[in-house]
């Protein structure tokens, strides 16, 4: 991997907090936990390091205490350095002492971080999607098209009932956007923008400094729709496999897909590898009585009962004669002897005691928040 200092990655964590409000009560977007082990944060701050991204700036907004745990120095992502390295971004507006309300805002609070950057070209992302991304291939198109803003998007199912945070993409044979449409009424395959952005320093420069004069801080409404005639906007599609993170529904069936195998390598690819924070946890303990079909596993978890099609975070732990199916279980979740539970995401250290019976469905999951007990 080589180092690219021509380019700055900024990462919003807080984007679309809102989608998943179940989620986000007590932590941000980028702390989602994801995978059995991975922060939703880690995938856009893998894929800027495997792009080969030294310099990375990660904006918070609130609730941002487990995000701050979780990224630490960098270490973990190679950012741990003199020069360039990780950036954690205050979230707070330099006049008026408020949060930003849109990522131009965000990105005019942050601007002196920005303008002591020596990189060309800027790279932003935000910490609702699941994939794996090389950015070179895109950087370089961006480069050779003479496009001043380049978004990333991909094809895939859109269905307006579901999606709350759409952004959907009329592109020309040439790459060029057209029309860029915020949860329009339609549904089926659409090019869908995943929220990713390639620009100049200076070109991002310009478009802040506007946005700060007249009082704007949407790059979507602001800058895309409103100004598509007057720069050149160009499209580049991703064609590996993606997760948006837009409801509970999404962030289930996110982290149920990884069950398949053709899925997980295309998320987990070996050459491009997600990094996370390292847990030093103890082995998967599996009792004499257990059962275990088709669940991915963490360290650290002790499993006693039937588990099937399933994904457990670190400590979990399953009693004698329960039977958990279809769950999402986060860190710390203990399920008592005798419990009978499907559909469920349960946030981290939820206990549910003996002999109970709860069912969600695949379309509406049952969550259970954080500390729960039942």
């Amino acid at each position: 991997m080589s180092i690219n200092q021509n380019v700055l990655g900024l990462i919003f964590a807080s984007i679309n907090d809102s989608a998943v409000i179940d989620l986000t009560k007590l932590r941000t977007m980028g702390s989602i936990p994801y995978g059995g082990r991975y922060r939703m944060v880690d995938f856009p701050l893998s894929n800027m390091v495997n792009s080969g991204i030294s310099e990375v700036g990660v904006i918070t907004k609130s609730n941002y205490g487990s995000l701050l745990d979780h990224l630490g120095s960098g270490r973990e992502w190679d950012l741990a350095r003199k020069k360039g390295g990780l950036h954690l971004l205050p979230p707070f507006s330099q006049v008026g002492g408020g949060t930003y309300q849109g990522r131009l805002e965000a990105l005019s609070n942050i601007w002196s971080f920005v303008e002591h950057t020596k990189a060309q070209y800027v790279i932003l992302a935000n910490s609702d999607l699941v994939t794996t991304i090389d950015f070179t291939d895109a950087l370089a198109q961006h480069q050779s098209s003479g496009a001043d803003i380049t978004v990333i998007y991909a094809k895939g199912l859109y269905n307006r009932d579901k999606s709350t945070n759409g952004c959907i993409l009329q592109i020309d044979e040439e790459n060029t956007i057209k029309e860029v449409l915020t949860n329009p009424m339609l549904s089926g395959e659409c090019n869908i923008s995943l929220d990713m952005f390639i620009m100049t320093t200076d070109f991002l420069k310009q478009v802040v400094l506007e946005a700060i004069s007249k009082n704007q801080k949407s790059l979507i409404r602001d800058l895309l729709q409103a100004r598509k005639d007057d720069f050149v906007f160009k499209a580049y599609e991703h064609k590996g496999r993606f997760f948006k993170i837009d409801s509970l529904e999404a962030y289930y069936k996110a982290n149920l897909a990884l069950l398949d195998t053709d899925t997980r390598n295309n998320v987990f690819n070996s050459e491009a590898p997600i990094y996370t924070k390292v847990g030093d946890n103890a082995p998967v303990k599996y009792g004499l009585e257990s059962n275990v079909k088709n669940s991915l596993v963490a360290d650290g978890c002790m499993i006693e009962g039937t588990v099937e099609n399933c994904v457990l975070f670190r400590g979990v732990k399953i009693a004698k004669g329960a039977v958990v199916r279809n769950c999402v279980l986060m860190q710390g979740t203990e399920i008592g002897e005798g419990c009978n539970i499907d559909a469920i995401v349960a946030d981290k250290n939820v206990t549910i005691s003996e002999n109970r019976v709860l069912t969600g469905s695949p379309e509406y999951p049952l969550y259970l928040g954080k500390k729960a007990t039942i």
